[in-house]
């Protein structure tokens, strides 16, 4: 008895969408197009046809069947909504990572994020691109240049068999020499610099790449706020 209900109901439903649809005039509604007409008309009748199968399939757990349906309707509107608001929420999920994982980078635009971990007082920047190439840094204002680890160096491209060094720097590990170079392009984000004065530590004397003033000068502005670094690039 319960699904013949249904069942009417639906017909009585698709009648009345039909009534409405052959108004032409002083309704709410638009008359629609012969493509507009035969689309619905189509899916009208998938819906007719789903719902038939339904009620035959669960003839004795409608109930059932209704809330799996609901169920499925759930899913598919927080599919619609979540494709329709993507860039939101990778917006979203990249600002989660910046808090969750010290030295992401959440890049908008010309301007780039990064946290630190408060157990740390570096700035550990994960996602620096020297010549394309992904390298990790630490952010050193007190490094006049930027400096690259022998490794860093070779995953760059950068001509090693040809470098001399030259330069006298100080690092943890004391004083050594250091090779001068320029590097053609460093980014973070969306923000690119071309062109950065530079030095190759010698090998064994530097474990991380060090971010120094050669880039950040470059920069329109930069700004720490506690654990929370902001840099501004050019436009």
């Amino acid at each position: 008895m319960r699904q013949r209900l249904v069942l009417l109901l639906l017909v009585a439903l698709v009648i009345a969408i039909l009534i409405v649809m052959t108004r032409q005039g002083g309704g709410t509604l638009p008359p629609l197009s012969n493509s507009d007409f035969s689309s619905l008309g189509y899916k009208i009748a998938l819906l007719v046809f789903v719902s038939g199968a339904v009620l035959t399939l669960f003839r004795e757990r409608l109930a059932e069947a209704i809330i799996a349906a609901l169920l499925w309707v759930l899913v598919g509107l927080f599919l619609v909504v979540g494709y329709s608001y993507r860039l939101q929420l990778h917006d979203v999920a990249d600002r989660v990572l910046v808090v969750l994982v010290p030295g992401h980078v959440f890049a908008r635009g010309h301007e780039a994020e990064i946290y630190r971990s408060s157990s740390s007082s570096d700035f550990y920047i994960r996602e620096v691109r020297v010549n394309g190439a992904p390298i990790p840094m630490v952010l050193d204002t007190g490094a006049s240049t930027v400096v690259l680890t022998q490794d860093d160096a070779k995953a760059a491209g950068l001509p090693l068999a040809m470098l001399d060094y030259s330069v006298s720097i100080d690092t943890a590990n004391g004083r050594t020499r250091a090779a001068p170079l320029k590097i053609k392009i460093i980014a973070i984000g969306d923000i690119e610099e071309r062109t950065v004065d530079a030095l190759v530590a010698q090998t064994g004397t530097l474990r991380t790449s060090l971010l120094g003033m050669s880039f950040l000068n470059r920069l329109q502005s930069w700004e720490v706020h506690g654990t929370h670094l902001v840099l501004h690039g050019y436009p």
